[in-house]
C-alpha cells in the first residue's frame, strides 16, 4: 500500500525551507538528513527547491508499506538517530519498506536509480515508480519518494494557509 509523507506545501513554507537552507546552523540536529553535504549545498544541488511543485498541489512524497502495516516505533526527539544513509535499523523509525535510505535523505544514495542499493531496494523503488507512472506521476530522479502529477503541470503556485488542527491522538 502507499504511505504519504508530504503533499501540498504553501509557498510560505517553501520560502522558509529555502531560508533555512541558507542559514548557518552550528548545532545541526538535522544533519542526519544530509550526512555527506554541507547545509549550504542543499539549495544549489536541488534538494530544496525555491519553486516547488508541492506548492502547485501536484507533487507528493510517498513510499510503500507492506499490508497489514506494522506500527512504527515512536519517534523520540531526544534520541540520536543514524544518518539517513545508514542501515535501516540505525535510522529514525519508519514502518515502510526499506528503500535504501530514509525519506528526505539529501544524498546521492536517494537518487532513484542509484546502483549502490540492494536488489530488493531497487525492486521496491521500481515498483513505486511504475505504479505511480501508470497514474500519470513522474518521479524526480534525485528523490525516490517524490512524484509530480504531469497532467496538471500547468497549475500555478498557491499560498493557501493550512491552519493547525491538532489531532485528537496528539493531545
Amino acid at each position: 500500500s502507499l504511505k504519504v509523507y508530504d503533499c501540498y506545501r504553501p509557498m510560505r513554507a517553501v520560502r522558509s525551507f529555502v531560508e533555512w537552507g541558507k542559514r548557518p546552523d552550528p548545532h545541526l540536529p538535522t544533519k542526519r538528513f544530509f550526512p555527506s553535504l554541507d547545509k549550504s549545498e542543499l539549495v544549489p544541488r536541488g534538494y530544496i527547491a525555491a519553486q516547488s511543485m508541492h506548492s502547485r498541489g501536484i507533487a507528493i512524497d510517498l513510499t510503500l508499506v507492506v499490508v497489514p502495516a506494522a506500527a512504527a516505533a515512536p519517534f523520540d526527539p531526544a534520541a540520536t538517530y543514524g544518518p539517513c544513509t545508514a542501515p535501516e535499523a540505525e535510522r529514525a523509525p519508519d514502518n515502510s519498506v526499506d528503500m535504501g535510505t530514509g525519506y528526505d535523505c539529501f544524498d546521492t544514495l536517494s537518487h532513484t536509480a542509484n546502483p549502490k542499493i540492494s536488489p530488493e531496494q531497487r525492486r521496491w523503488r521500481e515498483t513505486l515508480v511504475q505504479a505511480m507512472a501508470r497514474q500519470g506521476f513522474e518521479n524526480f530522479d534525485q528523490e525516490w519518494w517524490h512524484f509530480t502529477y504531469q497532467p496538471a503541470a500547468g497549475m500555478p503556485p498557491m499560498d493557501v494557509e493550512v491552519p493547525a488542527h491538532p489531532s485528537p491522538a496528539l493531545k
